[in-house]
């Protein structure tokens, strides 16, 4: 542990370095290293803004000596005191039960983020998780669309470069591409990269953001930040076209 926690603090040292002023980092975990994410963000010159919490929807694990873990921590933080861009979105969010009118403009994002569902296990993970030909999950920690959308609108404009030191499945890099922002995903496990590279040859219909933008219809500039030609679409069943080593 303590030598993961000292390459990340080589790797935001790094990002740093090759962020332009005021550009943003967002450092997802486990809430339960949130003080280990922000020491490391802290001792590599990064300033925080939020830490966002990341409410999961699926019911959490009863636990016998603790509440039951039922978010994920986002440390959003930039590079000087001030984000070069930070773009205030609206969301239009369903009415609670306390309020009596609707808000005619939406709601604005806070940093507690409990409308975007997690990539659950088993069948209700959706046509979004991407499978093998087996049937299994690719990959047990695929990011939804819907968390880096909000992600890249809210910190880049079109044409600013967007990098991911850890690439995964690549759901990064298919949401920058989609918005017009160039992007850069670093991956060192062979078959992730694979299934990066066949995700952005063809798109998945569950991998399009268009469902999203009636959601954020309200946000301030919209046309400006959110840009970008609907990409060619494959069936989102499709399964990814690898085979699994060792069985």
């Amino acid at each position: 542990e303590h030598e993961y926690w000292l390459m990340m603090q080589t790797v935001c040292a790094r990002v740093r370095e090759l962020t332009s002023e005021g550009g943003a980092i967002y450092f997802m975990q486990r809430e339960k290293n949130s003080e280990a994410v922000l020491q490391c963000l802290r001792e590599t010159g990064w300033t925080l803004q939020n830490l966002i919490i990341w409410t999961k929807r699926t019911s959490a694990v009863p636990n016998t000596i603790r509440f039951g873990k039922q978010y994920q921590i986002i440390a959003f933080a930039t590079k000087g005191k001030r984000p070069r861009v930070f773009n205030r979105m609206r969301i239009d969010a369903p009415l609670r039960p306390e309020y009596k009118y609707e808000r005619e403009n939406g709601l604005f994002v806070t940093d507690v983020w409990d409308d975007i569902r997690e990539m659950t296990a088993g069948y209700f993970a959706g046509d979004e998780a991407i499978r093998l030909k087996n049937g299994d999950r690719a990959h047990k920690q695929q990011s939804p669309i819907a968390l880096l959308l909000r992600i890249i609108l809210s910190s880049t404009l079109p044409d600013d470069l967007v990098l991911d030191p850890f690439a995964g499945t690549g759901t990064t890099l298919v949401v920058a591409e989609q918005l017009d922002r160039p992007s850069v995903g670093i991956e060192i496990d062979p078959k992730n990269v694979k299934l990066i590279e066949s995700r952005l040859a063809e798109m998945r219909e569950a991998d399009s953001i268009e469902s999203f933008r009636e959601y954020y219809r309200f946000s301030p500039n919209l046309e400006k930040i959110w840009k970008g030609a609907p990409m060619k679409m494959k069936r989102s069943k499709q399964a990814i076209g690898l085979g699994v080593s060792g069985t």
